[in-house]
């Protein structure tokens, strides 16, 4: 025990002065347990203090297409291939959009972020056409950070998206190459990292993390983040798994709250000056302990609903962050 806590302290001031962690010392720190959780989350706090500020970053996304996905991700209410309850409808009027996305600003949020089921755009469909215009008109009638989740691009698609002011792409790899032949067979890994390197050569920054709890081992949480590393994404969105009835993954045990909050710490000594976002499944899996987040190094946090499912109210994380002494 003793041990560890000596190598979470090595590791944590090397981070604080510049330096780097290795992979196979995360997993190293992958193995802690108790009081040795909160010494490494205390270090996450004073990474994420130094190299990005007490400024949590806000976001809100719209979901302005919604069911029916081809694809058959394990985790998804979307998908065409399970039988849920979620609301299936064509991409809604861009007038709907527009207005959808000033609300969303005038609630507090700084990036509003659109996002469409399906595989994805090649940049001729009518529907994605309709999006840019949408872009155009939330450029020019919101201060709002502009961001995109339509699934798979072309570099065309790429290109024109950033030409329509749109700032940051958002890309889930969702797992590690590991363990992602269990969650998705109707696409490969490859043809999404193509997609996060069109974002960024089209200028675009890109907003690209995981699905935690869908089955994977901590060590498979670690491979992916060094990934996500290695491509140099801007923002990592830790989602939570949130299992939905009709879906694949139902039936997941729940990951316990602390190796939740371990991991958030163990990916603010990955990534010591990235954005690293609560995302979806915090509040159901975290419940009372959702401030920890925080504590554990996060610098983001998306509010408000979720693509299928609902958020907890704006107001209560405005009063969290204000209890932590965090601006926004």
């Amino acid at each position: 025990m003793d041990e560890l806590w000596d190598k979470i302290l090595d590791i944590g001031q090397r981070i604080l002065n510049g330096g780097n962690i290795t992979r196979k010392e995360a997993e190293d720190l992958g193995k802690c347990s108790e009081s040795d959780v909160f010494l490494l989350c205390s270090f996450a706090n004073k990474i994420r203090e130094k190299f990005n500020g007490s400024k949590v970053d806000l976001c809100s996304v719209i979901n302005a297409k919604s069911g029916g996905c081809p694809e058959d991700c394990a985790f998804c209410s979307q998908s065409a291939h399970h039988h849920t309850n979620v609301k299936c409808y064509p991409l809604i009027d861009e007038d709907k959009i527009v207005e959808t996305a000033i609300k969303r600003e005038k609630a507090g949020a700084k990036h509003c972020d659109i996002c469409t089921s399906g595989l994805g755009y090649t940049g001729n469909e009518k529907n994605f056409k309709i999006i840019l215009n949408a872009f155009r008109r939330m450029k020019a009638n919101t201060n709002l950070k502009l961001c995109a989740c339509l699934g798979t691009l072309t570099m065309d698609a790429a290109q024109q998206l950033a030409d329509a002011g749109v700032e940051r792409y958002n890309h889930n790899l969702e797992t590690a190459r590991s363990f992602y032949p269990n969650i998705v067979s109707t696409h490969g890994y490859d043809e999404r990292i193509d997609t996060i390197r069109y974002a960024k050569k089209a200028g675009m920054e890109v907003c690209s993390g995981m699905i935690m709890g869908m089955g994977e081992t901590m060590n498979q949480r670690i491979e992916h983040a060094f990934l996500l590393k290695e491509l140099d994404v801007d923002a990592v969105p830790l989602n939570v798994l949130n299992p939905v009835k009709g879906t694949r993954l139902e039936n997941a045990k729940p990951l316990a709250p602390i190796e939740i909050i371990k991991t958030f710490a163990i990916m603010r000594f990955i990534f010591p000056d990235k954005n690293l976002r609560f995302a979806g499944g915090r509040e159901k899996n975290l419940k009372s302990l959702q401030p920890l987040g925080f504590i554990a190094g996060i610098n983001g946090m998306l509010i408000g609903d979720y693509l299928t499912t609902e958020g907890q109210a704006v107001n209560k994380d405005f009063q969290m962050l204000n209890d932590l002494n965090l601006t926004y």
